[in-house]
């Protein structure tokens, strides 16, 4: 039997990630998390004053982009098109919920 170990991490917006924690934790080369920055696939946030860090939500971007670049081999183009794609598509879907919470209570049995 092969035991695997893992690391677990607490994502909370509260907490910020370094460019380089970002790339750890993803999967990706620093370069690449460098390359989604420029394309505007990570937002870098502007609270943390002049050193350059991330949110919680960025930790899970990245880690689908990693997942992404593993499972198609994609370049940092593709990879931040297919990022804006999910994401456009789980705003559509939570669009979706909230009109089916208030449509569906109104209508006849």
């Amino acid at each position: 039997m092969k035991i695997e170990i893992t690391d677990a991490v607490w994502l909370d917006d509260r907490l910020r990630y370094t460019l380089a924690e970002l790339a750890d934790l993803s999967g990706l080369a620093e370069s690449d998390v460098a390359q989604l920055v420029d394309y505007g696939a990570f937002v870098i946030d502007e609270r943390a004053g002049m050193d350059v860090s991330f949110c919680g939500a960025s930790v899970d971007l990245a880690r689908v982009a990693g997942r992404l670049r593993r499972d198609f081999d994609l370049d940092a183009g593709g990879l931040a098109l297919m990022l804006s794609l999910l994401q456009r598509i789980r705003e559509l879907e939570a669009q979706l919920r909230a009109v089916h919470a208030r449509v569906l209570p109104t209508l006849p049995l």
